[in-house]
């Protein structure tokens, strides 16, 4: 019943999408148009850039393109949940959903599916015009450790995204935790550049935030072809955060639900 319940959400999230399929265009217009602003902008660097990109293959293309694959995920993480719930209630069909037997954890849980779905094809999306379009040489990726590591990314950003929903409930507003953490993390996450070129005081920073470690083991999996006995050290950071906040984030939004139904707020206005 549990799975039925997570299937329909997602059928309904998926058919409604396809149904724009003048969306797709437009978001692949807009893939293309950020590839082609920082391939235009590689070529400006050229070679100065290389000693902060020797660990990454030397080449800043490559290096940015999985940095903005990767980033999605940042964005989908943080506001996937929130979003999931935020449409029941502007709909206008949360408290028909809440009238079934379909709890509100399943509800945020199964809508945020179809997010991260799209999330990662348009990561498949970047790679494939990465390769195709810029000739970037992915031919000795290693796959199962990608696969690792964007599974460990979903679930370490998720704890975090599933706060932002239950501050939705509790405060009635968007949480500006996330706002500003998606911000902060293209800037020390090394999105766009090395976290070398970095002050090394902000270092310890760029380190306590997942994306960090996220774009460190993809980037090692698809440039590098390291395995994950070579990235078991992001990968056990990864695994660490979403030990952590995963649970902190259901414990979070529980507790949101149970202060939500004391108070009669449960369904926004």
């Amino acid at each position: 019943m549990f799975l039925h319940k997570i299937w329909a959400i997602f059928k309904r999230d998926l058919t409604e999408n396809l149904s724009y399929k003048s969306s797709f265009f437009f978001d692949l217009a807009g893939i293309l148009a950020s590839m082609l602003t920082f391939f235009f902008i590689a070529q400006l660097f050229g070679p100065q850039a290389s000693p902060y990109l020797e660990k990454y293959g030397g080449d800043y293309f490559p290096f940015v393109l999985i940095g903005l694959a990767m980033a999605g995920y940042q964005m989908t993480g943080l506001n996937s949940f929130a979003g999931a719930l935020s449409r029941e209630i502007h709909d206008g069909t949360l408290e028909a959903i809440l009238i079934t037997p379909t709890s509100l954890n399943t509800l945020v849980l199964s809508g945020a599916l179809w997010s991260f779905l799209s999330t990662s094809v348009r990561l498949i999306i970047y790679l494939v015009l990465g390769i195709f379009l810029f000739n970037v040489d992915i031919s000795g990726m290693n796959a199962e450790a990608a696969v690792i590591s964007i599974f460990l990314t979903i679930t370490s950003l998720a704890g975090l995204g599933i706060i932002s929903a239950g501050f939705l409930l509790v405060f009635k507003q968007g949480s500006p935790v996330s706002f500003v953490l998606n911000g902060v993390s293209k800037l020390l996450a090394g999105v766009y550049f090395p976290i070398a070129v970095l002050p090394a005081w902000l270092h310890n920073f760029s380190y306590c935030i997942p994306l960090t470690h996220s774009l460190e083991a993809m980037r090692g999996a698809i440039l590098n072809g390291k395995d994950i006995t070579a990235l078991a050290n992001e990968l056990i950071i990864l695994t660490l955060f979403s030990l952590v906040l995963l649970p902190a984030g259901m414990m979070y939004f529980s507790w949101a639900v149970r202060k939500a139904k004391r108070d009669g707020s449960l369904v926004l206005r």
